[in-house]
């Protein structure tokens, strides 16, 4: 399984995955799911992918491929983050009808969902949620993040906190929180986590992190986060029970 979480706030934008792809008895599989795309001073792409694995990594290879060779569209080509968005749900639906065909009659799931946020020079950054179906949407300051995968338990945290006036750092610090709280519930999701602050108008990446399950950082953050989530939930108020009437079963 997968998490991914992209979060937009008034500095910019914050991206954090993990790594694992599959969970069982005696085997882990990793495989980052963060892919990142740099023309430094012009724009900048990451790309968070969620779903069936050889079709994600068949999508990066051909947005990769099509930069190489300077197919059109490509990522240096188009003049809008929208259409960026457009051109990567395209090649998604594209390589996914390619595996549906080549696994005609089994079981397996083809289906692949992306993030997609960065910047071009002179625009906005913004982070879209790019469908199977190849459509998307936008995050907004009402919904200021986007996620991919096992996105249920990680929800919670992003709700209360995140606002567009969130500072970068604290939104980076709710994305690994949203992220911990994924890992304690479902064991499908794992480090390493990647995580990525991309500050507006920098044009280039240089807050990068990766974080292994033995990460001083990441063991922190769990044990104070599990003390801090105690704490509060031991200074309750305790609903009083005394006036309620138990009467008869039914």
């Amino acid at each position: 399984m997968t998490y991914c979480v992209a979060i937009t706030v008034n500095e910019g934008l914050v991206f954090a995955s993990d790594s694992r792809t599959n969970a069982g008895v005696d085997q882990l599989s990793t495989y980052s799911k963060m892919f990142r795309f740099e023309d430094i001073g012009d724009r900048v792409f990451v790309l968070l992918t969620a779903g069936n694995l050889a079709t994600s990594q068949a999508v990066v290879s051909q947005l990769r491929h099509d930069l190489k060779q300077n197919n059109e569209p490509n990522l240096r080509s188009v003049e809008h983050l929208i259409q960026a968005a457009e051109y990567v749900g395209s090649v998604s639906l594209g390589q996914q009808q390619k595996h549906q065909s080549a696994a005609a009659g089994s079981s397996i799931d083809t289906s692949a969902t992306f993030i997609l946020g960065g910047q071009i020079a002179g625009g906005r950054a913004k982070i879209f949620m790019i469908y199977p179906e190849g459509n998307f949407i936008s995050a907004t300051g009402e919904n200021p993040y986007q996620q991919i995968g096992e996105i249920k338990y990680g929800k919670p945290i992003l709700d209360r906190i995140v606002r567009p006036e969130t500072s970068l750092e604290d939104a980076a610090l709710c994305a690994l929180v949203s992220m911990d709280s994924t890992m304690r519930s479902n064991a499908t999701v794992g480090p390493p986590i990647e995580v990525l602050i991309y500050r507006d108008n920098a044009l280039c990446f240089d807050r990068t992190a990766t974080l292994t399950a033995d990460d001083p950082y990441l063991q922190a953050l769990t044990s104070n986060w599990e003390a801090a989530v105690n704490k509060a939930f031991t200074a309750l108020p305790q609903y009083d029970w005394s006036g309620t009437d138990a009467g008869d079963p039914k």
